[in-house]
C-alpha cells in the first residue's frame, strides 16, 4: 500500500468551512486540535450554551439544514482564538471566541444571517470536558476521533455512480488519503494505521449526512449523496473514524500504512 496524506483539515466551528493545515500534532486519545471546538446552538439548546459534554448534531446550525452556511469562508487563528468570517471575499464578522464581546459579535452576525432558520437566537458553545483531559469536540460521534477519507473512493463514486464531479470537501473529513484502492478502507475496522509519526486505530465507518448534498463551492444542494451511495454500494458511508493510540506529528505528504504492511 503506497499511500500518502493528501490534505489535513480541521473545522474549528461545526458547520462552517474547513481550514487546511500543512501539519498537525496529535495527542493520544484526542481529536485534531480545535477541530469542531465550537458550534452554533439553536432552539432550546441555545438556552444552555455552557453545559459541558457532547451534544447531538441536531442541537447545532449545520449544513444538514442550513446550506447557506457554505457561502461563508471562515478563518480561525489558534494563537488569538479569533474567528474571521468572509462572504464573497469581504469580511462580514470578526471576534475573539475566548472573550464575551468577541463571541457576542459573532453571534449577532449569525442571528441576522440565519434569521428565521430556527427558533431563538444562535449561541456559541465550546466543547469542554475536563474529565476527559480536553479530548473532546462536537463531532457526529461522542468519542474523540479523527475522520479519514479515501480519495480513490470519492473518485469511484464520481465516475461509476454519481456521473458528475464530487468535491471531497463534501464529506468534511480531517485526513484525505491518496494512493489507495477504492473502498479498501471498509476492510480496516479494528486495524492499526500509521500516518507519519502517529498510530491510529480504525474504529468505525463514517456515515454520510445530508450536509454532503451541499456543494462547498456554491452552497447549492445539488447531489443526492445518500440515495446515490445506497444505489451504487448498498450502504451510505464514506470514510472511517480512527482513535489516536500513539500521538505525534503528521504532515501533508507523509506515508500511510497498515500495521501489517510495516517492515518487521
Amino acid at each position: 500500500m503506497l499511500a500518502t496524506v493528501a490534505a489535513i483539515r480541521r473545522y474549528p466551528v461545526k458547520g462552517l468551512s474547513g481550514q487546511d493545515l500543512p501539519a498537525v500534532d496529535l495527542v493520544t486519545g484526542q481529536p485534531i486540535p480545535f477541530d469542531r471546538r465550537f458550534g452554533l446552538l439553536h432552539g432550546p439548546a441555545a438556552l444552555s450554551p455552557d453545559v459541558e459534554g457532547w451534544r447531538p448534531n441536531e442541537d447545532f446550525f449545520t449544513l444538514d439544514r442550513n446550506e447557506k452556511l457554505a457561502l461563508l469562508d471562515s478563518e480561525f487563528d489558534e494563537a488569538t482564538q479569533s474567528l474571521i468570517i468572509r462572504r464573497g471575499g469581504k469580511q462580514v464578522s470578526r471576534g475573539r471566541l475566548d472573550q464575551p464581546m468577541g463571541r457576542m459579535l459573532v453571534e449577532q452576525f449569525f442571528a441576522a444571517y440565519l434569521a428565521g432558520a430556527a427558533p431563538g437566537l444562535p449561541k456559541l458553545a465550546e466543547a469542554r470536558n475536563p474529565a476527559q483531559g480536553g479530548g473532546f469536540s462536537f463531532t457526529d460521534r461522542e468519542e474523540a476521533a479523527v475522520s479519514i477519507l479515501n480519495l480513490a473512493s470519492v473518485r469511484d463514486l464520481e465516475e461509476r455512480v454519481a456521473k458528475q464531479p464530487v468535491d471531497p470537501r463534501r464529506f468534511r473529513a480531517n485526513l484525505m488519503i491518496d494512493g489507495l484502492e477504492p473502498w479498501v478502507e471498509r476492510q480496516w475496522i479494528g486495524a492499526l494505521l500509521t500516518v507519519g509519526d502517529v498510530t491510529l486505530r480504525i474504529c468505525d465507518h463514517k456515515d454520510c449526512r445530508p450536509s454532503s448534498e451541499v456543494n462547498p463551492a456554491t452552497g447549492a444542494r445539488d447531489l443526492n449523496t445518500l440515495p446515490i451511495l445506497e444505489r451504487g454500494y448498498d450502504h451510505t458511508q464514506c470514510g472511517v473514524y480512527a482513535r489516536v493510540v500513539h500521538g505525534g506529528r503528521i504532515a501533508v505528504g507523509d506515508p500511510v500504512a497498515l500495521a501489517e504492511d510495516l517492515p518487521a
